[in-house]
């Protein structure tokens, strides 16, 4: 991947690592969202799978929970790759997707249960990464 340098000097694109066998587990073996989890637990895209069932089943709460375990697991994903809490996530990138979907299913989960002000940061955080990620999400 080709990364070019930021002329208006803000930081890099942050991308984190793939999880081949994760993404096979989820994929080929279709493996449930929560035993992918519990053996990749720090994989965002099953938590974000988790959370997505969750509030479509009306489990708002289990929802929330499940989305904010992928996206602090996230965080320190992103950490780890060079990211220092700003600055672009690309959605175009597979592995960045589990975590923008988790913010976005924290986000949804928030104002799901009434907390105003963490649905308007998740939100706003998500756009900030993302414009693609919070245009396709933010439905």
């Amino acid at each position: 991947m080709t990364t070019h340098k930021n002329l208006l000097g803000g930081p890099d694109p942050t991308y984190l690592p793939e999880n081949e066998e994760a993404y096979r587990l989820l994929g080929e073996e279709s493996r449930p969202p929560a035993e992918v989890a519990a053996q990749y637990p720090t994989f965002s895209l099953a938590w974000a799978m988790l959370a997505d069932d969750a509030f479509e089943a009306g489990r708002v709460v289990e929802s929330y929970a499940y989305a904010r375990t992928g996206y602090h697991r996230g965080l320190d994903a992103l950490r780890r790759a060079g990211w220092k809490g700003h600055g672009p996530i690309p959605w175009d990138h597979r592995a960045n997707r589990g975590f923008l979907r988790c913010l976005a299913a924290l986000a949804r989960a928030a104002g799901a249960i009434d907390e105003k002000d963490e649905t308007e940061r998740c939100w706003q955080f998500l756009k900030d990464s993302s414009e693609e990620a919070y245009a396709e999400l933010k439905r």
